[in-house]
């Protein structure tokens, strides 16, 4: 009985969902991860970065070179460069292919990374060192060393995680694949609350407590998600194998794919490596304050551009795999409008309430590290909106499968934003110079990405219409941004609001009359993505009114 009804659970989680339920599921889901990201983060920040700054520093550094490793090898390359190819076989009926193709990348990644793991482990000592973190003093330096160390199998770990979700991803199965990451927060939780005292087996000490336990949390995390993401695949019929179909046509396309994406999310990646190495010499505390700031920058990002790219990519990928284009550029339009719309104010309010969003994560008493983490966040408001864009335009390549496209850009805004990265810390901008280089970073590549679509659409794609509501959404934008500043001048922050029950109702309260001073501004301005809103508190107040 038992066992019947966590199938049907799990079978009733597996159901394919519409691009508007994905995108709410995605949305939802990305929320409860980010929102456990807060948890987290306040906890880590409360423990070590008012007491002990190089301690964190180190612990933020060691996660530099594994994430690379899974960026460069699976992350986001794989999702868009298998999902198209994926569904081509599925939508001609041809299961046994798409199931060697699966199977083939699932061995292949998993035998990839974990060399990678094992080749961090080794030369984890001179990349931390002299690549990472040259700033760090020798006790932040040998913790950073020792807790990449533990970290290094994580790309093993998120590779056939990342694998198995991408199947149900293309499919339409968005359940599991949307809250595995906030599982994964879960663990990390678990590893500061728990074992931050040390792990004892019989009575002997097996691990070693401090901020070490909190990186044995990490791979606790890794593997619960990696879990999850294995329940997902249930009802799909998957026919594994352990082998790789070298001679399979869809394997040797993805093969063919990969490399472009793949060095395009490396060398965004190299970007933060920089970013790393240069705030490690900007003093203790450095590091983790440009980590939390970015952070906090994306998780709007993933809230708004990821959700919502995420779930109609699929349809983007149906639409051009039967030839209409016509409904590719409507559906593109829809997405960037909707990703725009939303996207707008919230990097206006973010800019205005940084010092509230600061104090969710940060409530130490400390106020210099508050006020530098709320002045970096303050520079990349810019790029919460551009990223959030970034997403939706990259897939609108990728559904093309057309990978080099977006990985040339990338290596041009990449590359100005390092220059400029290295140029404003060699004229002392500290870091919010880092921040306001990812900004400009972010704007340069967006530009270039949306025109050159345009260029390839014979100017069909960004139509009049759509030109004209991107001026009335700025127009209500501006609106947006005077009544949060007027908000927050009439609730402001004080020195003594260390306490969420302070801060989040204040924060709560001014985002929320500036998103009906935004929702109001965007009815009268006649922008189409206000009115399901309106229609829906229409029908839910006066629903018994004749």
């Amino acid at each position: 009985m038992r066992k019947f009804k966590f199938r049907s659970v799990v079978a009733l989680a597996n159901m394919k969902l519409s691009v508007k339920n994905a995108a709410i599921v995605l949305a939802s889901s990305t929320l409860i991860s980010a929102l456990l990201g807060l948890f987290r983060d306040r906890l880590l920040n409360s423990y070590y970065l008012g007491t002990y700054p190089t301690g964190i520093d180190a612990y933020t550094a060691a996660f530099t070179i594994p994430d690379f490793m899974f960026f460069i090898l699976t992350s986001g390359a794989l999702a868009v460069s298998f999902i198209p190819v994926f569904n081509q076989r599925l939508a001609t009926g041809n299961k046994k292919s798409a199931w060697e193709l699966s199977s083939s990348l699932l061995n292949l990644m998993a035998l990839l990374t974990f060399i990678a793991s094992i080749l961090i482990m080794i030369f984890a000592d001179p990349l931390i060192r002299y690549v990472v973190s040259p700033g760090l003093d020798e006790s932040g330096m040998i913790l950073a060393i020792n807790m990449t160390r533990v970290i290094a199998i994580n790309p093993f770990l998120f590779s056939i995680a990342t694998v198995l979700t991408s199947i149900q991803q293309a499919v339409g199965r968005f359940i599991f694949y949307a809250f595995a990451p906030a599982i994964y927060n879960i663990g990390i939780i678990i590893g500061i609350t728990c074992f931050t005292g040390g792990i004892d087996l019989f009575g002997v000490q097996v691990f070693g407590g401090g901020i070490m336990g909190v990186a044995l949390g990490v791979i606790l995390g890794a593997i619960m998600q990696l879990i999850v993401s294995l329940i997902g695949l249930f009802g799909l019929g998957m026919d594994y194998e352990f082998k790789i179909y070298r001679k399979n046509q869809g394997f040797r396309s993805i093969l063919k794919l990969l490399p472009a994406r793949s060095l395009d999310q490396g060398i965004d990646y190299i970007n933060g490596i920089v970013n790393t190495n240069l705030s490690s010499r900007m003093g203790a505390g450095a590091v983790r304050s440009f980590n939390q700031a970015s952070s906090l920058h994306q998780m709007p990002v993933n809230l708004i551009g990821v959700a919502i790219s995420t779930a109609f990519f699929p349809k983007l990928t149906e639409e051009l795999g039967s030839g209409d284009k016509k409904e590719f550029y409507n559906t593109f339009r829809q997405a960037l409008r909707t990703i725009i719309w939303i996207a707008l104010p919230v990097s206006v309010i973010a800019f205005f309430g940084r010092g509230y969003v600061t104090s969710f994560i940060s409530n130490i008493g400390n106020n210099d590290s508050n006020g530098t983490i709320a002045s970096i966040l303050g520079t990349l408001c810019i790029a919460i909106f551009a990223r959030s864009v970034f997403h939706i335009a990259s897939r609108g390549f990728y559904a093309y499968q057309d990978t080099k496209t977006p990985f040339i850009v990338s290596i041009f805004a990449i590359g100005l934003t390092i220059l400029l990265s290295v140029w404003f810390y060699s004229i002392n901008w500290g870091v919010d110079g880092l921040g306001l280089a990812q900004s400009i970073g972010a704007i340069v590549e967006i530009i270039i990405l949306l025109y050159i679509l345009q260029r390839r659409s014979h100017k069909e794609l960004l139509d009049k219409s759509f030109w004209k509501a991107m001026l009335r959404m700025l127009f209500a934008t501006a609106i947006t941004g005077c009544v949060a500043f007027s908000m927050t001048k009439f609730i402001p922050l004080m020195a003594t609001d260390t306490s969420l029950v302070i801060t989040i109702p204040k924060f709560l309260v001014i985002s929320a009359i500036s998103m009906l001073a935004y929702l109001l501004a965007s009815y009268f301005l006649n922008l189409k993505e206000s009115k399901p809103i309106f229609e829906y508190l229409k029908k839910t107040l006066f629903k018994n009114v004749k």
